[in-house]
């Protein structure tokens, strides 16, 4: 059976290495501007959804919040658990899977890692996982790109090497999704990988929300949660169950 695309290039070492300039500063003062709006308790539980190599649950951790990352990656979540701790605890997991059930305060799924999926209803089960995970009244937020601004910015063809490695990228919208293709040429050997993330409006995303049960209750547009416009980069919603 083909595998998945996230299933073969998140666990690859070439991941790591096409991303290892992920600005971590942002991403900690991402968390803190969430925090900020948010205001949880301190005995509040997170779950970080899609992981990674968890950078962002690293830091909520280290807030002294209860943290659980799960991804689908076993090499990204070996990595994790490096970092594990007795408020930070790493699984492998399938997000379109049932995890806890009215477990948790809050579910984070940032630096679009939704969308990956080519059936509908798999991304709608996704948002019911994560509305079945949260307590009630428990808070969801999604970062997701702006996939308008994306397309209209989008750099079709780049090359770049990394340490002896040549990666060759190329991006195009293509039948409702943003597709990235990864051509790695690298001791004499090829290798092609590709990422596909369906690009929503914000209005399927909305109807997504709601049709999980969610109550939209804030939309940014940026890290800094200013407000949501077409020049938006990102879009971030606060949803409540």
């Amino acid at each position: 059976m083909q595998k998945n695309w996230f299933e073969t290039w998140f666990h690859s070492p070439y991941y790591e290495m096409l991303y290892y300039k992920r600005d971590r500063k942002e991403a900690q003062e991402f968390i803190d501007a969430l925090l900020n709006f948010l205001q949880p308790a301190s005995q509040s539980s997170f779950l970080d959804l899609a992981c990674g190599s968890g950078r962002h649950s690293q830091y909520l951790a280290s807030k002294g919040y209860e943290v659980t990352g799960i991804d689908l990656s076993d090499e990204l979540i070996e990595k994790a658990r490096q970092h594990e701790y007795r408020n930070l605890s790493f699984f492998v997991h399938d997000m379109r899977n049932e995890f806890r059930i009215n477990y948790y305060n809050y579910t984070l799924n940032l630096f679009t890692s939704f969308g990956y999926f080519e059936s509908v209803h798999d991304n709608e089960r996704v948002l019911k996982n994560v509305y079945k995970g949260l307590k009630p009244g428990g808070v969801f937020v999604l970062d997701f790109f702006h996939a308008e601004k994306v397309i209209q910015t989008m750099v079709r063809h780049e090359s770049k090497k990394i340490n002896a490695a040549e990666f060759t990228i190329t991006r195009e919208e293509e039948d409702g999704f943003i597709v990235k293709k990864i051509h790695i040429e690298d001791g004499g050997k090829t290798f092609d990988f590709a990422e596909q993330v369906r690009a929503f409006t914000p209005d399927e995303l909305q109807q997504l929300f709601l049709s999980a049960g969610f109550s939209i209750k804030a939309q940014f547009g940026s890290y800094d949660l200013q407000n949501f416009s077409k020049d938006s980069d990102r879009l971030i919603f606060i949803a409540e169950k």
